[in-house]
């Protein structure tokens, strides 16, 4: 069973950057993106962005688009959230996750996650 593990979390004041990695413990052949996805506290989990493994095309959700970037690097089998310009807003965990029947934004779509790693954004 695919294993995902998060690192990178932790807080910064509004305007700063963090960079949260997501270590895949397997690629295959139909194992073809990874999204992150982040939830706060009372809310729904939401997509955030996510990548194709093969040919590297990405998707933003509009509220972090321009500020986070998405990556991945196949040797070392981990994608990575760049996130800049924080906002208190961003304050979530983020989970990554793989295993998609469409690879959207969807959490519904995802069947395997990792444990979430906590992000606080001070005002």
């Amino acid at each position: 069973q695919v294993q995902l593990v998060e690192s990178g979390g932790g807080s910064v004041q509004a305007g700063g950057s963090l960079r949260l990695s997501c270590t895949v413990s397997e690629y295959t052949a139909r194992r073809t993106c990874v999204a992150w996805f982040r939830q706060a506290p009372g809310k729904e989990r939401e997509g955030v962005a996510v990548i194709g493994l093969y040919d590297g095309g990405t998707i933003y959700a509009d509220s972090v688009k321009f500020r986070f970037t998405i990556s991945r690097d196949n040797a070392k089998r981990t994608v990575s959230l760049q996130m800049n310009s924080l906002k208190p807003e961003d304050t979530a965990i983020y989970y990554c996750a793989t295993d998609a029947r469409f690879c959207g934004l969807g959490p519904r779509d995802y069947n395997a996650w990792g444990q979430g790693t906590q992000v606080t954004v001070s005002s």
